[in-house]
């Protein structure tokens, strides 16, 4: 990725709602350059899209679920995807879930839930569902009213980055 390109990504990263114009000065280009970099992001890949991370707790969310998940063994996994990915659709409460390695697990699920029935009704009923594929399955639930020592954001990668660049 080029220089510029890559400072353009990192300053979306600290504040995605600042104007091209505003990033542009603190770029030192053009603002229809940015404008023409921003589109090239997103037509490949790179930034697939532009959304806030709000404040859960004050949308009525209190725990957050990790949970963990082993496929049966002997059961292809590949043959699993796609029953996961139609189920996945009928759960807007999940907002990560994908194939993992580690703790003797092969997939990890994130979610939010209102409460601890919420997530009591949300697990009994993904346990029934998929009682014949889950060989264990093993859970974090993290409140979400208290106790955070660094709230979820993406622009701590900007710093990240700045640093492994000297």
């Amino acid at each position: 990725m080029k220089k510029t390109m890559k400072k353009l990504l990192l300053e979306l990263l600290r504040d995605s709602k600042r104007s091209d114009r505003e990033i542009a000065k603190v770029i030192g280009v053009s603002q229809p350059t940015i404008t023409r970099m921003r589109n090239r992001l997103v037509e490949e890949g790179v930034v697939r899209e532009f959304t806030v991370i709000p404040d859960f707790a004050k949308m009525g969310y209190e725990i957050l679920a990790i949970s963990f998940v082993e496929c049966r063994r002997g059961m292809a996994i590949e043959g699993l995807e796609e029953k996961a990915e139609k189920w996945l659709e009928r759960c807007p409460n999940v907002i990560f879930a994908s194939r993992g390695q580690g703790m003797g697990m092969d997939g990890v699920i994130i979610s939010l839930h209102k409460n601890y029935t919420d997530y009591s009704n949300f697990l009994s009923e993904n346990l029934l569902k998929w009682g014949d594929d889950i060989g264990g399955y093993n859970f974090m639930l993290i409140s979400l009213e208290g106790g955070t020592v660094k709230p979820l954001s993406l622009k701590y990668l900007s710093e990240l980055e700045e640093t492994s660049d000297d």
